[in-house]
């Protein structure tokens, strides 16, 4: 499942290159020599791929055994297995924010935030179990289908998309079947608070400021309303899971072992 967020934040030009001469000539050139120095700046396709491989091997690094027991939530065992699930979803999102998770000052923390958010997760899913919430074998085949088709069914892209997430389809049903009983549990025991107009109108005053920063108009309200209300929503009900998981923790027996 993808959350939809519309961009209010409006993007900047980086910087202009500007020549100044005296002579015509010189005028002609300097685009020219501007557009070499800026290609001769640029990493060639293969130092590119020289460095992806040189990140993949450092994230690689971070994972640990498979069989290893990281942490148990009520005597229940989280293997290295779910850890480097875990883990690879933790280093995606730290790349897309533009932060290096290999680093030595984000290593402490990609640990920290995989590990919290494999003992949030059990503690979830053992009430949602104690509850009796259960996702069916149609359930499951019908969220599978789904996600084959971002991938337009190509089962090839698809098992590539699986392996960059260290996954396989063994596990990608069972995080699929948790995944509904969750959203069942979270729907029934811990819904979303509302989300008021106000709330919506702060939200875009704050984002249409700084985008007008730019020097670009932002959409208008009405335009991106759904989408605002959507992404305040997730965050409420993200609020309430964090109250929800830190409560449980209170009566909850939690051991990290890594």
């Amino acid at each position: 499942m993808k959350k939809i967020m519309y961009p209010l934040t409006i993007g900047l030009m980086s910087m202009v290159l500007a020549a100044c001469g005296a002579q015509d000539q010189a005028k002609k050139e300097e685009p020219k020599k501007t557009e070499e120095q800026a290609k001769a700046d640029q990493p060639s396709q293969k130092e590119q791929q020289k460095q992806m491989e040189e990140m993949q091997k450092k994230m690689e690094a971070q994972k640990v055994d498979e069989k290893k027991t990281v942490a148990t939530v009520n005597g229940k065992a989280i293997t290295g297995s779910d850890y480097n699930s875990v883990l690879s979803s933790t280093q995606m999102q730290m790349q897309q924010m533009g932060q290096d998770p290999t680093s030595k000052e984000a290593e402490k923390q990609v640990k920290d935030q995989t590990v919290n958010t494999l003992v949030g997760q059990n503690i979830l899913m053992q009430e949602a179990d104690k509850k009796g919430y259960k996702a069916s074998a149609d359930e499951v085949k019908k969220q599978i289908d789904e996600i084959k088709k971002q991938y337009n069914n190509d089962d090839k892209k698809f098992q590539e998309a699986l392996k960059m997430q260290g996954m396989d389809e063994k596990q990608l049903n069972e995080q699929v079947a948790q995944s509904i009983k969750m959203n069942q549990y979270v729907s029934k025991e811990i819904p979303a608070p509302k989300v008021t107009d106000k709330e919506i109108e702060e939200y875009y005053n704050q984002f249409a400021q700084q985008g007008g920063q730019g020097g670009q108009k932002p959409p208008k309200l009405e335009e991106v309303k759904p989408q605002i209300q959507q992404q305040l929503t997730q965050q409420k009900q993200n609020e309430a899971l964090g109250k929800k998981v830190e409560e449980l923790k209170k009566t909850a027996k939690v051991e990290i072992k890594i």
